[in-house]
Parts: structure tokens; sequence; C-alpha cells
């Protein structure tokens, strides 16, 4: 009977932790540029004594979906979508490049030009962008910022930097627990000139709420099903002991 017990264990926790990262999903529906993310299950044979016919469910690692969300038009100078394949780099709290597809800039008070949660924005030449005092501000297709500095007269555009858009390989990039993508290979990723944004949108989140609720229902009568698999491993399991007993 425990061979039963063990598969329907390991059914159930594997359910929980599927219900775990849609229900993340869920939560992150309204997200800007949030990508969702999936698992998915494969048989583990548990070794021992005698035949190995103990055969579980593990769930494996996962990752995510790299479908683009829909491009807002928001109107705001300093709101960028990325359109089409590629990401926005920025430097997290480490020191270090990771990717987004979130684009609701903002400039700090010393300049620096930062993410909707205060993460520098990468230069295309490295380092942090800086953005001099302007009355004007235009980000091109490319990513090129350029201003019209405050308190002149009207004159030419200057170009003062731009931003870092790379378009990493998609098997070697991975999300950390802070939402960012990060290289798994251990190589940054170089500036990319074929990736393109559009000034005034920002990116939704790839995230189906009717897929999700679909999912979130199929897991959890398949996490029901586990627990009567459990239950009737404890019925028989009783049962055999009665009838050892010779009652």
């Amino acid at each position: 009977m425990d061979k039963v017990l063990y598969i329907g264990v390991s059914g159930a926790k594997n359910a929980q932790v599927a219900q775990r990262i849609h229900a993340n999903n869920l939560a992150n529906i309204n997200t800007g540029g949030f990508r969702r993310d999936f698992s998915y299950s494969r048989a583990q044979e548990i070794g021992g004594e005698g035949l190995e016919s103990r055969i579980m469910v593990a769930t494996a690692a996962g990752g995510s979906r790299f479908t683009p969300g829909t491009l807002e038009h928001t109107g705001r100078t300093l709101d960028v979508a990325v359109n089409g394949a590629g990401w926005l780099t920025v430097i997290d709290g480490e020191g270090e490049e990771a990717f987004t597809r979130a684009g609701h800039l903002r400039i700090g008070i010393d300049g620096n030009l930062l993410s909707e949660n205060g993460l520098q924005i990468a230069a295309a030449g490295g380092g942090p962008l800086n953005i001099p005092p302007y009355q004007q501000l235009d980000i091109g297709e490319d990513g090129t910022i350029s201003i019209i500095p405050a308190g002149g007269e009207e004159a030419q555009p200057v170009q003062v930097g731009q931003l870092k858009l790379v378009k990493p390989d998609q098997r070697f990039i991975s999300k950390s627990e802070d939402g960012l993508f990060r290289p798994t290979n251990g190589e940054g990723a170089v500036q990319d000139e074929t990736v393109q944004v559009k000034t005034g949108y920002l990116e939704s989140s790839n995230v189906s709420a009717v897929e999700e609720m679909i999912s979130m229902m199929n897991l959890s009568r398949h996490f029901e099903v586990q627990m009567k698999i459990m239950k009737t491993a404890s019925e028989m399991a009783s049962a055999g002991d009665r009838l050892m007993r010779g009652g």
C-alpha cells in the first residue's frame, strides 16, 4: 500500500507547486512587462531494494513564456515599450546587469534614469544613464535620448545617451526572485541595434486571466484526486491490518 501512498503524496505536492506558480501569475496580471511562469512534471523512479517499481511525480524546473504583451498607449515621454523581441537593461542592487520589459521610467534627484522600482537604467556604453536638466526630451526608436537643455534658447536637440537594448538567447536567461531576467551561462549581453522601442507606450503582462483560472481549476481537481488516492491507500491498509488480526 505504501507505493500507492507515495504516488498520491508526490502528485498532491506537484499540484500545490503548480498552483503557487499560477497564483503568482494571476497576482501579476497588471504588472507591466511581466512574463508568465510555468512548471512541468516528469516521472522519477525511486531506487531501493528489489524492483524499481516506485515511480513518483517530480516537479521539474519550469520557465517563463516570452510571448509579448499588449502595447498600451500612455503618451508619457518617459514610458517606453520594447517593440518585438529584446530587453531593456537595468543595473541591480549588486551592480550587475539584468533585463526587464517594464519601461515606466523616471529621473531620480541625481539625474540618473531609473526604472519604476528605482533601479538604474544602463547606458549602451555601460554604466548608468544620466539625464541633464532639460526643457524637452525625446527617446528615439533605437533608444537614443535627446534633449533640449533647460534654460537655453530653442536649439537643435543634444544627444545625451542611449538605452542599452539587448536580445540575449532566450534559452540562456531565466527569471530571478525579483522578477528580473539574468543570464544563466555567465555571459553578459551586448547592445543589439535591431531592438527598437516605442515612446509613449507601456507593455502589459502576457498573463491571460482565463488561461490561468482554467489551469487553477484543473490543478484543484488534480489535487483532490491525489487526496482520494491517499485516503483509499489508508483504508486498504486498515482493512489489511484487520484481516491480519483475524477480525
